[in-house]
């Protein structure tokens, strides 16, 4: 990702899903939309992707409107419709009819000029693992204090 500009991330995903696998995928936009997009003006919180008919679509990622956009600006969280291979939607398709699978955002980016998602295949986490993260986490932050504390000495 060295001439990529990251646009958005989904910062809490990690915290509520187990993320497995990833895919690159291009998003469908209209002009204001991308301009908005190069402005930084997206958020990813409590979006989503499902497969339709064939198609990936993305739900609740929000655009803000573009500031010299008129009348022609687009509508904030509307369904947005995601660029894929025709191999890589079959293979999403079977995953997320599996029990508990989920397609969520993790990031968008310019790559290129291009507005691109990236797409984690997601499990949700029950709250006991997310207690168990925050726990390690914890522990971990403890174990660099010591470390740096004895390093000082």
């Amino acid at each position: 990702m060295a001439n990529n500009k990251m646009v958005a991330t989904n910062r809490k995903a990690y915290h509520d899903y187990h993320v497995g696998e990833t895919y690159e995928a291009g998003i469908a936009l209209t002009g204001t939309e991308i301009k908005s997009v190069r402005q930084g003006m997206v958020s990813l919180r409590d979006s989503f992707a499902r497969v339709e008919n064939g198609e990936v679509f993305l739900y609740n990622m929000n655009v803000s409107p573009y500031d010299a956009g008129n009348r022609f600006n687009h509508e904030p969280r509307r369904t947005r419709k995601l660029l894929l291979h025709k191999s890589e939607i079959r293979k999403l398709a079977t995953k997320t009819q599996e029990k508990g699978f989920t397609l969520i955002p993790l990031k968008v980016y310019l790559k290129g000029g291009r507005a691109k998602v990236e797409l984690a295949l997601a499990k949700g986490k029950r709250l006991y693992d997310k207690r168990e993260d925050i726990k390690k986490r914890d522990v971990m932050r403890q174990v660099d204090r010591v470390i740096k504390d004895r390093g000082q000495y």
